[in-house]
């Protein structure tokens, strides 16, 4: 649906991707349950193998379910391609794959979800990567983290857990200067709310997980490509401009142009790293970006409603919800989050880390889960879970500090909501 007329955000959520099936006429995209695919003969399975046609192989490498998901999130996104997968993670990953190599580093933000902390903090270091964590306020800290060695910038568009909103034109001018790509994960703020690519960024990755589902049914992660930074301006990324022995020379830049990332992340992401996204949690996720818009705009209606109550609590010590007059992030809203400011924020608590968990246990309508962007109301105390394995100094600077609890706004009555937080927050 890219090639015709400019479509609104409503009609792509729902069209992008999906085309009536041409063997049975099915309108809805079909779960194409398979393995492996029947090549029309020797030369068309050559032709798959060497990357010189597009085509289906194998499930863990394509599929027509997970390639419809694909091409609506690229679509949604202002993006040229999508690489699907696993989970959140697993795209973390995988976006990084391509770019990354022994010694070398990136540039993150300290406002992460905790398990993203971990990731960059510990794990990539298996890999003889590293990260540098630096507050995304400071432009001039950003800027003096970049050296040689670093090959991106990361950040989210709304922070999980404390829904700060991230400079994106900021960021972005420093990582073009710098000639490295601009990675941002959008999950909590979903393409309805924040289209970071409009804003720089070179690569979005999700957690189909949350938002764009809906409905807390499935794991998954994406990928979207840009197709705007050029891969041989310098030396720093090989692997995309210099020959690819696996395909017998192969440059990806080269050959693929704006869809190098893409096909990589298929070639040789997928084929190799195996994080594959099955065609049954495709076919939930594309289900529940049909009711994408809707959702958000009772998510984003409701979060105001209730952050804004919260915050004239007695027990309510401080709210972060960007879309609230008093929040340091406000001013940000209108240009980086246009239709509001997500659903995602914490409340800090005056009776400290044992009031947060006498909070949480206290509450019946809301959901004490460890996941976010559900139509149902989510509550959890991330110093004691999420972000438990972070030293105090990390939790503080992520926005999870021990008197803290995150709430995930879902799409219920907001008087009920209120309600529920009331009694619980009078119980401590």
């Amino acid at each position: 649906m890219t090639d015709g007329p400019e479509y609104g955000f409503d009609t792509l959520q729902i069209h992008a991707g999906a085309r009536p099936d041409p063997a049975t006429g099915a309108r809805q995209v079909p779960i194409y349950q398979t393995t492996a695919y029947v090549f029309r003969d020797a030369d068309h399975a050559a032709a798959l193998f060497n990357l010189q046609e597009v085509g289906y192989i194998y499930s863990r490498l394509t599929n027509p379910t997970v390639a419809a998901l694909q091409e609506r999130v690229a679509t949604m996104e202002g993006g040229v391609g999508a690489v699907c997968c696993s989970s959140g993670h697993a795209a973390q990953i995988m976006a990084l794959f391509p770019l990354m190599g022994p010694g070398k580093n990136i540039v993150v933000s300290t406002r992460l979800y905790g398990g993203t902390v971990t990731q960059f903090s510990q794990t990539i270091k298996r890999f003889g990567w590293s990260a540098t964590f630096v507050d995304f306020d400071d432009l001039d800290a950003v800027k003096a983290a970049i050296d040689d060695d670093t090959r991106a910038v990361f950040c989210e568009s709304i922070a999980n857990p404390g829904g700060y909103i991230t400079d994106l034109d900021a960021i972005s001018a420093i990582s073009d200067a710098a000639g490295i790509p601009l990675i941002v994960d959008n999950t909590s703020a979903t393409p309805y709310l924040c289209r970071p690519i409009e804003h720089g960024a070179t690569l979005v990755v999700h957690s189909l997980t949350k938002y764009l589902t809906g409905n807390g049914t499935v794991m998954g992660g994406c990928v979207v490509d840009s197709g705007k930074f050029d891969w041989t301006a310098n030396d720093k990324f090989p692997s995309l401009s210099e020959p690819e022995p696996a395909y017998h020379g192969l440059k990806f830049a080269e050959t693929f142009g704006p869809l190098a990332f893409t096909f990589h992340g298929i070639a040789i992401g997928l084929r190799d790293l195996g994080m594959t996204l099955n065609p049954q949690a495709a076919h939930y996720t594309l289900m529940g970006i049909e009711t994408l818009s809707l959702r958000m705009q009772k998510h984003v209606e409701n979060a105001m409603e209730i952050a804004a109550w919260l915050e004239t609590h007695d027990a309510v010590e401080a709210v972060t919800y960007a879309g609230l007059p008093s929040s340091p992030y406000n001013h940000r809203v209108e240009k980086i989050c246009p239709k509001g400011a997500g659903a995602l924020f914490t409340v800090a608590l005056k009776g400290g880390y044992d009031a947060c968990t006498k909070f949480v246990d206290s509450l019946e309508i809301f959901s004490h889960v460890a996941n976010l962007g559900d139509t149902r109301s989510l509550v959890i105390h991330s110093a004691s879970t999420t972000h438990r394995q972070l030293t105090l100094e990390q939790q503080v600077a992520a926005g999870a500090a021990p008197n803290v609890v995150r709430i995930s706004i879902g799409t219920e009555d907001p008087a009920d909501l209120k309600a529920d937080l009331n009694k619980a927050l009078n119980a401590v």
